[in-house]
Parts: structure tokens; sequence; C-alpha cells
């Protein structure tokens, strides 16, 4: 594309109405921003969204509202008018091509009973658009400038120590954990971290009764019952526990996951006394603590006792689940038993990633790049709450003070109707009831999980509106389409 002039799109200048309209374009997915509005484009057109004909924004009216510079819904449009698929005349603006006939499908139909998903609401996705990708360039640079030889070769299971330290300060001033560089071995997540502590556990494990299936079918892949603690509004009800006669208890102490809210200081207290007595474990899922925004932080659980908590935490929901660098901070009688179940070198986290963090967080770029995200998601969480407060005055909004989700709590009864709805809108979310544990025996509670990190800027009020159209009214029943004008 080098030396290609921008086309003649004049309609900046013509003065006709119409000529600043509004074009909803979806551009995620993979490659380049250019790439990736051509695809939208092209599907828009497709589609029949835009009519042989149909006139385009001005290039400088599409860039602001998508937030992309001139050059590259210049070049975008230009490209597609080489193709064929747009006209751009002086004194016309920007256009559809007509033709004969409409455009061959590029891609096979959906299966029939299949919805299409337009908006994605899925719960503690982050930005990915926000990906620090400047300083994470700064940072890949100078690690690498800055690595010894032996970085590069057979590599430690336990991760690099230069991560590693990078963590123990970061850790004990962020979040108030507790540690050393040699208790801490570097995973791939909470998962991979999970599946290594499971490996060394002997009994059953306690997990809250609202949680994340997949992690207890890790903890019962590898031999071990999980027992349900009941949820309410303060957080995991630990005194629980000695009923229960489990070896260890995963908690996610600083915003239950995914009912929200913090476990209650005397909790916190309590399950710490538990572990000391029955020489039990403690697994701390810090899986957003970073995010809060309407109190306090809360410190992590294990500074209260580093000898009888493993504190985890990973880069998934602060930077990108794509990043694939967790840690385990352990009790020093497991570290040596983690490293060795890991396996005799390093498998699963790439070095450069590793050195690159560890360059990220020392560096201070990793403080900027989390409180200017805590500033964004907020400022989603606050729309998400405003919207809801016109046009679903009756749902109660809930698990609102951290993180990157809500919980839309509905009538009983509702929940199936409700994701039908959205569905039916082409929305994706979770209902309360896919994180609830097969043998809880608590009334199950109706509810909607809704993620708020994971849509673009320009296409949040898009799934938004949605929603709103997929809850129940009053009565039970979804909510009437706005009128015209609306």
């Amino acid at each position: 594309m080098a030396g290609r002039r921008p086309p003649t799109v004049p309609s900046d200048q013509d003065g006709r109405p119409g000529t600043g309209s509004d074009l909803h374009l979806d551009l995620t997915g993979t490659g380049g921003l250019r790439a990736r509005l051509m695809e939208a484009l092209r599907e828009a057109i497709r589609s029949g969204r835009l009519a042989p004909g149909s006139r385009l924004p001005p290039y400088r009216t599409l860039a602001v509202d998508l937030g992309v510079s001139r050059n590259t819904v210049a070049e975008a449009y230009a490209e597609l008018v080489e193709e064929g698929w747009l006209t751009a005349r002086q004194g016309s603006g920007t256009r559809v091509a007509r033709r004969a006939q409409p455009l061959p499908q590029t891609r096979p139909p959906a299966p029939k009973g299949r919805l299409r998903t337009v908006h994605d609401l899925q719960p503690s996705s982050p930005d990915a658009a926000a990906f620090p990708r400047a300083d994470w360039t700064a940072s890949v640079r100078r690690a690498l400038a800055a690595a010894p030889n032996e970085a590069f070769g057979v590599g430690d299971p336990r991760g690099r120590r230069e991560l590693r330290e990078a963590l123990v300060e970061y850790l004990a001033r962020a979040r108030g954990v507790r540690t050393r560089a040699d208790r801490i071995v570097i995973c791939s997540g909470f998962a991979h971290g999970l599946e290594l502590l499971s490996a060394i556990l002997d009994g059953p494990v306690a997990v809250e009764a609202y949680g994340l299936s997949f992690h207890r079918s890790i903890i019962e892949h590898a031999g071990h019952g999980t027992i349900p603690l009941e949820v309410d509004a303060g957080g995991a009800r630990v005194q629980d526990l000695p009923a229960t006669g489990a070896e260890a208890v995963l908690l996610t102490p600083a915003h239950q996951y995914p009912t929200g809210g913090p476990l209650r200081p005397e909790r916190r207290a309590a399950v710490v006394d538990w572990a000391r007595a029955t020489g039990g474990l403690v697994i701390e899922d810090d899986y957003d603590g970073v995010f809060r925004y309407d109190r306090e932080p809360v410190g992590a659980v294990q500074g209260l006792d580093p000898d009888h908590v493993v504190y985890m935490g990973s880069t998934s929901k602060s930077l990108s689940p794509a990043l694939r660098v967790g840690w385990m901070v352990l009790p020093g009688r497991l570290a040596g038993r983690v490293a060795e179940a890991k396996g005799g070198r390093e498998l699963v986290t790439g070095v450069v990633d590793q050195l690159a963090f560890a360059d990220l967080v020392a560096s201070g770029a990793y403080d900027r790049h989390v409180r200017r995200m805590r500033g964004i998601y907020r400022r989603r969480r606050d729309r998400l709450i405003a919207v809801l407060a016109q046009r679903a005055p009756h749902v109660q909004v809930s698990g609102i003070a951290a993180g990157l989700h809500a919980v839309l709590d509905l009538p009983p009864g509702t929940e199936a109707a409700a994701l039908r709805g959205a569905r039916r809108q082409g929305l994706a979310l979770d209902g309360l009831g896919a994180y609830r544990h097969p043998a809880s025996t608590a009334p199950p509670r109706d509810g909607l999980v809704i993620g708020y990190g994971t849509p673009s800027e320009h296409a949040y009020a898009a799934a938004l509106d949605a929603l709103c159209l997929a809850l129940p009214g009053p009565s039970g029943a979804a909510e009437a389409p706005p009128a015209r004008g609306r």
C-alpha cells in the first residue's frame, strides 16, 4: 500500500444531508486494523446491511467513530474500490458498487437452529484491544538485551528468577503477599497451577457452591472429590469447613466468582484458623483482585498465613489470556513438590514472555496499565448500571464493587427464558445456573452473569441495548422493543 493515494471522498465538503451517517462495524477478529475494517465492510455488503448504491460515511467521520486513523479508513476504502466492492466519484462520495447479481457467499451458512453471536458479554474476559503493545514491545527489547545466554537454554521449571523476584516486590506492594522468590513457581495460568496442586493433594477439596465447573473437573480428574460450600452475601460459608472433612479449600476471596463480593474479614480469619488447626490448605484464586472500584483494596488472605495458603494469580484478566503467564506463591513445604510435579524443565511458559513480563512489572508499565484499565472498566460498569436503571429498573445488579462482571438477579424461574432471549438477540453470556455445584443443597438462584470487559467501545452501546431486550420484564416477559425514535 506504500505510495497509494487515498480515494476521493469529497462528501466531507459537499454539505448534503446524510454525509455523517452512522455505520456499525464489528472490528473483532484477527489481523491488523485495516484488514479487519475491510472484512467488516465486505461482510456488511454480503449480508445486505449495505445495499448496492448505499453511501458510506466519509473516511474522516468513520475514523473518528471507530477510533482509528484516517489513513487506515482511506486505505481500506481505496483497496475495496480496486476490488470492486465500492465506487468513489467526485461529488458522489464513496458508495457500495451496483451489481447485477448479489455477491456469492464466501462462508458456509450457519447450521439451522444455530444463532450467530453478535455481542460478547461473556464474563471475566478483558478488552483484547487494550493490550499495551508499545510497552510490551519495549519490555521485550530490554529483556532480550539484558538476558544472560543461559536464559535460552533448558528452562528451570520454577520459572525465570527475574520474574519471580519482580513478583515478590509487586505482590507485596499491590496485594499484601508475603513470600520469597524460592517459594514462587511460574505456571501458564490458574488452571495449570490447579492441576499441579491437585497432583500432590490426597483428600477431598471444598469448593464454593458457585464457581467454574472446569476448575471442579480438574480436581475431580486428579481423583479428588469436591464438596460445595454454600455462598451468601459474605462469601463462602467457611464456618462449615470442619464438617466436610476436606484437605483443602478453593476460594475466590477478593471477589467471589461469579456472585461477587469479598470474603468477610471474620471468615478470612476463620479459614486460616481452620487450616492451622487441621493442617489443611487454602487455595486462593486472586483472579481479578487488582480491579476494584467502590471499596478499599482487599489484601490477599495469604498475607495472614503464608504457611497455609497457596496464592495464585495470572495475567489473564490484567493483560491477556493469550499470554499464558501465571504464578503460584507456595508454603515452603510445598514449593519443591510442586516444582517436581511440573517436571524437570520449563515446558509451558516461554522464557521471553517471562522476561518481558518481569521487565513490564519492574519498569512500572504494568502498574500504569492496570490503573488505566481500572478506569476504563469502571466507566463500562457505570454505563451498564445506568442503562439498566433506565431500561430495566426491576432488575437488581450485584457483585459490582470489583472485577470485570456483574450479576443481574432475576425472578425465580426466569433464567432459562432470559438465556433464550439473549440467544435470540445474538448475545453471548452466562446464567448463574451454569456455575452451581451439582451437590449444592441451597435453593438455586436465578440470574445472568454479564461481562463488560470484552466489547469494544464502539460496540458496547448496541450490546447493552440487546441485553435490555433480552431481559424479562417485571411480569417475567421479555421487554418490548423500543419505539421508533427512542
